[in-house]
């Protein structure tokens, strides 16, 4: 009787054991693919704004050299759109308010941590 009960003690420990050792497991492998699909965003977006960046630059000199030859100077075109950059620039750091980009960063952010987890959901 007392070696009955041993061995379902035995065996309920050795079920209990397999389910974390399973629960671990699960837990490693949902890390691993949130880790894998974070780098594949990190690295689109790295692309993009490279991409975006190169396109900005190269317009840029563009609109630069057209002002110069609308101008017939060497180098009034891109004076104007440095100027235009300086402005923009001042525009930005004394005369916009945060709470504009805070109200884009809430929309952006909300509910990005504490999504509803898949686990729990009713088969």
């Amino acid at each position: 009787m007392n070696e009955e009960k041993n061995s379902r003690a035995d065996s309920m420990i050795g079920n209990l054991m397999g389910y974390i050792d399973a629960r671990i497991d699960l837990i490693k492998l949902e890390v691993q693919m949130k880790m894998k699909s974070g780098f594949i965003g990190l690295l689109h977006a790295i692309l993009l704004g490279f991409a975006a960046f190169m396109t900005l630059i190269f317009f840029n000199i563009f609109l630069g050299l057209l002002l110069n030859h609308l101008l017939d100077s060497s180098f009034w075109g891109f004076g104007i759109l440095t100027l235009f950059y300086l402005i923009l620039f001042v525009i930005l750091i004394m005369g916009v308010d945060k709470k504009i980009f805070q109200g884009v960063a809430d929309k952006t952010f909300d509910n990005t941590i504490y999504k509803h987890d898949k686990r729990n959901e009713p088969l």
